[in-house]
C-alpha cells in the first residue's frame, strides 16, 4: 500500500501547498504509512535541496521526468574535479567567479555553475558554447541526469531536444521539443504528449485497490490521473476557498477554477479533504443544495503541533504576527491600529515576523509614524519557541484557508485577534473564550483599522484573571491539532477508503 501525493512544482519560497505536504509527510512517517510525493513540473535546478529544505526525505520524492531512469533523487554531488577529469585536454584559459567557472578552448567554452546550496565544489549545470552560440546544457546530481540541445534560430538559442540518462551514462529516453509540444522516445514506445507521459507513469506504478492517490494540484495532470488510476482510490485536497461567493446564487455556484474539474467530475473522486470542519460542512451543504450528488469529505488540518508550548511569564501587552510580508496580509492596517491602540495602552508593542515584498514599505510606514521604538520587523525565524513570550497574536489577513501561524499561536497559549472571515480565523479564534473575531468591512480600510485597534484595546485591558482564562482556552483549542490527533485522522482515512 502506498499513498501517492501529486503536485506540480516546488521552490525555495514554497507556498502553503508544499508546507501542507511537508506536514503530511511527517504524519505519514510517524504512522509508518508508505508515501511518495510526485512532482510533475520540469526543473532545471536539482529539486532535492528544495524538497530536503522542507523536511522531505529523498526516498519519498518522485520526479516525473527522472522516474523513467535509474538515477536516484539525491543532493548535488558532481564535483568540479570530476568534470575536469572528463576534459580531453587542458583549457587555454579559466575564468572564476562566485557562481561559476568558465573553461575555454579556442572556439569552445564550457561554463560550470555551482550549487550554492551545497558548496562551491559541486556543480548542478554546465553550458557548452561554440563560436559564441549555446549548443548544450548538462544537468547533474551525483551523475549527469539529462542534457538539453540547442540550435540557433533567428540569432536565438532554440531548445529542440532533451536526453535523459541512466547512472552508467546510457540513454533512458529522449524528449523532442517543438515549441510547447513534446514527443517522448523510449526504446519500446513513443509517447506523443506530456499528458500521455503522465498516463504512462500512472500505468507504471501498477496501482491496486490498496493504493491511494492524493491530488494537491491538478492543473494539467488531474484528468490524466483520474483516467489512469486503475483500482486505486483518488482524493483531492482543497487548499483554498473552493468557490466564488460573490458570484454564487441560490441556483448556481461558481467553483474555484482550480477545483472546478474535480467537483464537476466528483463521481470519479473517492474523497475530498478540507483543512477545517467549517469548510467541510460548507462543501457538503453546497453539493446537496446544487444537486451535485453526495461526496465523502474529511476534515484534516494541513498542519499539526507536536506539543503545547507553555509559559507562565509572558511580557505584558506584547503583540505578535507572522506571515509573508505581502499586501493581502494588510500589515499596514495592523501598524496603524497598533499606533492608535498605544494611545490607550502606553507600553503596547508589536513584533512582525516574516519576509516579503512589502518589507520596505512597512519599514517606511513605521518610521513615518514614529513607531520604531515599539513596532519591529523581526525577519524570518523558527517561531515555535517564540510565540509563548507574547500575550496576543493579531492577524489582519482577510483570507486564511487554514493558518499555520494561527495554529502555532494557540498552541502557545496566546490570545487571538482577527477578522471574522473564513476559514482559519473562525477555526482558531473563539469569541468569549480565547479572543475576538473582528467585523470585516470590505473596501473600508479606515473602519477595519479602527475595528482592529478597538479589539486590541478591549482584549489587552481585560483583568489578569480573564487573560489567564484566554490562555487556558487557547491551549484547550490547540489540543485538537496535536500531531497525535492528526495521525489518527490519516490512519482512519486510509482504513475507511481502502476498505470501501
Amino acid at each position: 500500500m502506498t499513498i501517492y501525493n501529486f503536485n506540480l512544482g516546488i521552490g525555495w519560497a514554497s507556498s502553503g501547498v508544499e508546507y501542507a505536504q511537508a506536514y503530511r509527510s511527517n504524519i505519514f512517517k510517524k504512522n509508518k504509512q508508505n508515501a511518495k510525493f510526485v512532482f510533475t513540473d520540469f526543473f532545471h535546478e536539482n529539486l532535492e535541496p528544495m524538497t530536503k529544505n522542507l523536511g522531505f526525505e529523498d526516498k519519498e520524492i518522485i520526479w516525473l521526468y527522472q522516474y523513467f531512469t535509474d538515477i536516484k533523487i539525491s543532493s548535488t554531488q558532481f564535483t568540479l574535479d570530476k568534470l575536469e577529469s572528463e576534459f580531453p585536454k587542458n583549457p587555454t584559459s579559466i575564468e572564476k567567479s562566485d557562481t561559476y567557472v568558465s573553461y575555454t578552448w579556442a572556439s569552445k567554452r564550457v561554463t560550470a555553475f555551482f550549487d550554492k546550496s551545497v558548496s562551491e565544489k559541486v556543480i548542478y549545470k554546465t553550458e557548452i558554447v561554440i563560436n559564441e552560440k549555446l549548443v548544450q546544457r548538462d544537468y547533474y546530481n551525483y551523475v549527469k541526469v539529462f542534457s538539453e540541445y540547442y540550435k540557433p534560430v533567428k540569432n536565438q538559442a532554440n531548445l529542440y531536444q532533451r536526453r535523459f540518462f541512466n547512472e552508467n551514462g546510457s540513454i533512458a529516453y529522449d524528449e523532442l521539443i517543438n515549441g510547447e509540444q513534446s514527443l517522448y522516445i523510449f526504446k519500446d514506445r513513443t509517447i506523443y504528449s506530456k499528458e500521455n507521459l503522465i498516463i504512462y507513469f500512472m500505468e507504471c506504478l501498477k496501482l491496486t485497490q490498496k493504493d491511494i492517490v492524493i491530488i494537491d494540484r491538478s492543473t494539467g495532470i488531474g484528468p490524466e490521473i483520474i483516467r489512469a488510476k486503475g483500482d486505486a482510490k483518488v482524493g483531492v485536497v482543497i487548499h483554498a476557498e473552493h468557490y466564488n461567493e460573490p458570484l454564487t446564487t441560490d441556483k448556481n455556484i461558481l467553483w474555484n477554477n482550480y477545483y472546478d474539474y474535480q467537483f464537476e467530475n466528483a463521481q470519479s473522486i473517492d474523497f475530498f479533504v478540507t483543512a477545517t470542519e467549517i469548510q467541510k460542512a460548507t462543501l457538503e451543504r453546497q453539493f446537496i443544495k446544487y444537486n451535485k450528488g453526495l461526496i465523502k469529505v474529511y476534515a484534516i488540518p494541513v498542519g499539526s503541533i507536536d506539543s503545547l508550548r507553555m509559559n507562565n511569564k509572558r511580557n505584558s501587552n506584547t503583540l505578535i504576527t507572522a506571515s509573508r510580508l505581502a499586501s493581502e496580509k494588510h500589515l499596514d492596517w495592523l501598524i496603524y491600529a497598533t499606533v492608535k491602540a498605544r494611545e490607550k495602552i502606553t507600553d503596547l508593542t508589536l513584533d512582525i515576523y516574516g519576509k516579503g515584498g512589502e518589507e520596505q514599505n512597512l519599514r517606511n510606514l513605521i518610521e513615518e509614524l514614529g513607531a520604531e521604538n515599539y513596532i519591529n520587523l523581526r525577519g524570518q525565524h523558527n517561531l515555535l519557541n517564540v510565540y509563548r513570550d507574547y500575550t496576543t497574536y493579531v492577524s489582519t489577513s482577510t483570507s486564511e484557508g487554514f493558518g499555520l501561524t494561527l495554529m502555532e499561536a494557540v498552541g502557545s497559549g496566546l490570545g487571538m485577534i482577527g477578522f471574522d472571515v473564513k476559514y482559519g480565523n473562525q477555526t482558531f479564534i473563539h469569541p468569549e473564550k480565547n479572543g475576538i473575531l473582528v467585523p470585516y468591512f470590505k473596501n473600508q480600510n479606515k473602519k477595519n483599522i479602527l475595528a482592529i485597534s478597538e479589539a486590541i484595546i478591549a482584549h489587552q485591558t481585560q483583568s489578569e484573571e480573564k487573560l489567564e482564562n484566554v490562555k487556558n482556552n487557547s491551549y484547550t483549542i490547540a489540543q485538537t491539532f496535536l500531531t497525535t490527533s492528526i495521525q489518527k485522522k490519516w490512519l482512519n482515512l486510509e482504513l475507511e477508503i481502502t476498505n470501501d
